[in-house]
């Protein structure tokens, strides 16, 4: 039988809800991956993304595959076995990072914060004073799993500064915060689709600055995964009318790239960052009238990723699935250290407004109240409208 599944209201740490303009272009009849007005497509998906990313670098376009493959294929283009990496770790995927080096051959030099705080510059310096001869920095701009953000122009500046190159994580920052590769003097950046820009999952945003390609171009041994192995890639996503056949793209997924990629051009950067901030203290506002406590330091608090406390007595599970079977409302639980003792509460992309800040006020409140805490009806979402009423 065919599957329909359920609308839910996406409020967790990715995937986000859906743009319905994105779901109509994955509707779009399928062509095929060398068609001419599929190559035309292509080429604008890569201007789209140098927008998006704030680049001029020839080389960015989509991986076909989720931002887990866009991680991937930085780490085995730029390192070759023995090489040295210095990995900056502050939460979940900090440690994926590390795996990538482990499994291809090289030396992973950790570099280790407390979860729910930005990466320490002041460890880095040290780290890259003891280890001169490391081929790379690299650290998680956005941190998913603790919803951080740290100082990715400090930290590609002093990569650079070393003659390192830099590997950047923005998978959860990409629309939703300022990303801005050039200025930040990085080397190699991916994302994924499925955050602040509501597509859908299964493709990876990335790019690489001239440098990045030189040191791909100059490998002395081949890259241990061939369908990463951007020397082949570039055959295909380089310029021009005639590429190369490498894979067969996903047809359909790159439609709602581009129809997301073209609603972010109108909206404006700016407009989306200032919108994902408005919406982040609207909700704020609710979450500490109920007395609910955000984790991370305002310094470096991710807008549209908040981790919040839960409260003593409150059983964890038993709130999401309330969440979930009565609201249709899905929030996120904590990872690693930090399940069962936070939410992750996403407010990402198409996702990212007031309906869903009031919705989520008024449900997390309801199903408090339901499990014994002593709160006011109504004051959560009456504190969120505040703030929007100051903005207006």
């Amino acid at each position: 039988m065919s599957f329909y599944p359920p609308r839910r209201v996406l409020m967790g740490p990715g995937p986000s809800d859906v743009d319905p303009r994105i779901t109509g272009a994955l509707a779009r009849p399928t062509i095929g991956h060398l068609d001419p007005a599929f190559i035309q497509l292509m080429d604008e998906i890569k201007q789209l993304l140098q927008f998006a990313f704030q680049t001029s670098n020839e080389l960015t376009l989509p991986i076909s595959a989720p931002g887990s493959a866009g991680m991937e294929a930085c780490f085995v283009n730029l390192l070759e076995a023995g090489d040295k990496a210095i990995i900056c770790q502050n939460g979940v995927f900090g440690g994926r990072m590390k795996e990538n080096v482990t499994r291809a051959g090289c030396e992973a030099i950790m570099v280790e914060d407390e979860w729910g705080s930005a990466v320490d510059t002041a460890k880095v310096a040290q780290a890259i004073a003891a280890h001169p001869d490391a081929k790379l920095l690299a650290f998680v701009h956005a941190e998913t799993s603790t919803g951080v953000q740290s100082d990715a122009y400090a930290l590609c500046q002093m990569a650079s500064a070393a003659g390192m190159l830099s590997i950047v994580d923005t998978v959860t920052g990409l629309a939703g915060i300022e990303v801005d590769v050039d200025g930040w003097g990085a080397d190699a950046v991916y994302s994924g689709t499925q955050k602040c820009l509501s597509c859908v999952p299964g493709l990876s945003p990335v790019t690489f600055s001239q440098a990045a390609v030189d040191v791909i171009q100059s490998r002395q041994t081949p890259v241990q995964s061939w369908f990463l192995d951007m020397n082949l890639v570039m055959g295909y996503w380089g310029g021009g009318a005639k590429r190369a056949y490498h894979h067969t793209a996903p047809i359909n997924a790159l439609y709602a790239l581009h129809e997301s990629l073209t609603i972010l051009q109108e909206e404006g950067l700016e407009a989306s960052w200032a919108r994902h901030a408005r919406n982040h203290e609207a909700l704020k506002a609710g979450l500490e009238t109920m007395g609910l406590q955000l984790v991370v330091e305002a310094a470096s608090r991710l807008p549209q990723l908040n981790l919040v406390s839960i409260p003593d007595g409150v059983d964890d599970a038993a709130l999401r699935t309330t969440l979930l079977q009565d609201y249709n409302l899905e929030i996120g639980a904590g990872l690693g250290a930090l399940a069962g003792k936070v939410w992750r509460i996403g407010l990402m992309g198409y996702a990212s407004n007031p309906g869903n800040v009031r919705l989520c006020l008024a449900a997390l409140e309801n199903t408090l109240i339901g499990q014994g805490l002593s709160l006011a009806g109504g004051k959560a979402v009456a504190a969120a409208n505040a703030v929007y009423a100051s903005a207006s």
